[in-house]
């Protein structure tokens, strides 16, 4: 759909992967004017720069938007590209207005509401929702002696496939599933060690996304009734059993270390001052906010986030944020569970346009 720059709209959303398209997809049935000002260059949000073998943790039905089902796959769960296409498809299906290669540096407060720049161009709103996700924020810890470290780091954001590590020495640091994931495959291929702040979590072998996010539900559902939940433990965080993970399990592989104190020029050392020369380390260590469009606004505080009041900018009433995390929604940066979130802003962001909050 076209559309023209600098033109008053009741809502800019800033983002176009999966939460801005599921808000869209409320904004579309709202009446309301709207535009999304996405930074890639296409369709698909961060999913367009996952690893070559990344793989869902739910079957399709349980990792699908608001509105159109995500089609089933022939193998248990969708493959990044499967996301991908899926995603266009739905900005296709729903012809949602949308400028593409259109980073928004800042958001300006204006006296009609409040104005997204990139660049020279600019697109004033009566209320403006960020979605910008966190790919483009990769956290990486500071560990001492970092900066004397000769070899090749790089973060899980910017890692594509194992060939390139072939019989290198690996360090792949995070306890999560990526860290999962990553280490599971570099280790065919490389002396790979996996290093973990605590042991990592392994969930059961039948326990997939599906399961997480009932459990989670259910979890958000007692502790909103005032009532101790009985759901087992075992959260989002928490490594899901896939069969890359499954085959490491049974390669006798799947272990992991303590973090080491520091680095040196040439490697690490760790606490029984042991060195391990090291030739990469890889990073799955997680992401922040995307937030660097807001700081000039004040609101951007000490960690990185946003005070939100139900997905609502304490200090800037006409400021919504979706899918950064539970602090935005309770798994609203996941597939299926942006859209309860999405659905809320949207009626939120009406009811302040129409004078009702």
């Amino acid at each position: 759909m076209a559309v023209n720059q600098n033109l008053k709209f009741d809502v800019v959303v800033i983002g176009g992967g999966q939460s801005a398209l599921t808000v869209a997809y409320f904004l579309k049935r709202s009446g309301l004017s709207y535009v999304l000002l996405d930074a890639e260059p296409a369709p698909g949000g961060a999913w367009r720069h996952g690893w070559d073998s990344l793989r869902l943790f739910s079957p399709s039905a349980w990792s699908s938007i608001a509105g159109w089902p995500m089609p089933a796959v022939s193998e248990e769960t969708p493959h990044r590209d499967d996301v991908i296409d899926y995603l266009t498809e739905y900005e296709r299906r729903y012809d949602f207005p949308i400028i593409r290669s259109t980073r928004v540096t800042r958001v300006e407060k204006i006296e009609e509401g409040l104005r997204a720049v990139s660049g020279d161009r600019y697109w004033d709103a009566k209320a403006v929702i960020s979605a910008t996700g966190t790919w483009s924020h990769p956290f990486i810890p500071s560990y001492p002696g970092h900066e004397l470290f000769a070899g090749q780091q790089l973060h899980s954001a910017h890692y594509v496939g194992p060939n390139e590590f072939e019989g290198k020495t690996v360090l792949v640091v995070g306890g999560g599933n990526s860290g999962a994931q990553i280490y599971a495959e570099i280790s065919k291929v490389s002396q790979a060690t996996w290093v973990t702040q605590e042991a990592p979590k392994f969930l059961p072998d039948d326990v997939d996304g599906r399961v997480l996010f009932e459990r989670a539900t259910a979890r958000l559902k007692a502790q909103q009734d005032g009532v101790e939940s009985e759901q087992p433990v075992g959260g989002l965080g928490d490594i899901v059993m896939v069969p890359s993970v499954k085959e490491a399990r049974e390669r006798g592989v799947l272990n992991a270390v303590r973090p080491f104190t520091h680095f040196t020029s040439t490697g690490v050392v760790w606490p029984s001052g042991n060195e391990t020369k090291v030739d990469v380390v890889i990073w799955c260590t997680g992401f922040s906010p995307a937030l660097d469009h807001l700081t000039n606004l004040g609101i951007v505080g000490q960690d990185g986030k946003v005070a939100v009041d139900e997905n609502r900018s304490v200090d800037l009433p006409n400021l919504w944020l979706v899918g950064y995390g539970d602090w935005t929604g309770l798994a609203s940066a996941t597939l299926i569970g942006v859209t309860r979130t999405a659905r809320d802003v949207v009626k939120q962001v009406q009811a302040y346009l129409t004078g009702e909050a």
